[in-house]
């Protein structure tokens, strides 16, 4: 298994992953080709094991107003075969240790219970403008201070 940072000629192959882990939705596999479409910044990790795309992370910009003060994790994915196995926390794993997102605060909107093993915590500042209580909103890294909602790209809004 083999972890790489995903190159433009292998973006369809990421594509196809994102619709088979999220077969009911068609919104992450949108949202990650809009936020490429339209040049934002965005990190992102394939997991490759026997020539086959198995895994997806991506990380974009996190706002206060206008001013980036960190990153989204959204979204991750694991092709279905592979799922419960170990294999998406390993790629979260490997994507929080790489310099791109050192020395940032990185927030995810999901399952506490599965995120807090990699180091994140639940935050009531800042707020999150998908969950209105802030009940799954978390963040790990440098300390966010200050009230504010935070921003995603508009993509995250119109995908």
């Amino acid at each position: 298994m083999k972890i790489r940072p995903l190159t433009q000629e292998n973006a369809d192959k990421a594509n196809a992953l994102l619709k088979q882990a999220f077969p009911d939705s068609p919104y992450e596999a949108r949202l990650v080709h809009n936020l490429r479409q339209n040049g934002r910044r965005i990190y992102e990790w394939v997991c490759i094991h026997k020539n086959k795309y198995i895994a997806y992370i991506a990380f974009s910009t996190a706002y206060d107003g206008d001013s980036p003060c960190g990153f989204h994790l959204a979204p991750v994915a694991v092709h279905p075969h592979q799922q419960n196995q170990g294999v998406g926390s390993e790629l979260i794993r490997f994507a929080l240790r790489q310099k791109e997102l050192q020395d940032t605060t990185i927030f995810v909107l999901g399952d506490p219970g599965y995120y807090r093993r990699f180091g994140f915590e639940l935050v009531d500042q800042p707020i999150c403008p998908f969950d209105e209580h802030n009940s799954h909103f978390m963040a790990m890294g440098k300390k966010i201070t200050g009230r504010f909602t935070v921003g995603y790209e508009p993509e995250f809004f119109n995908s």
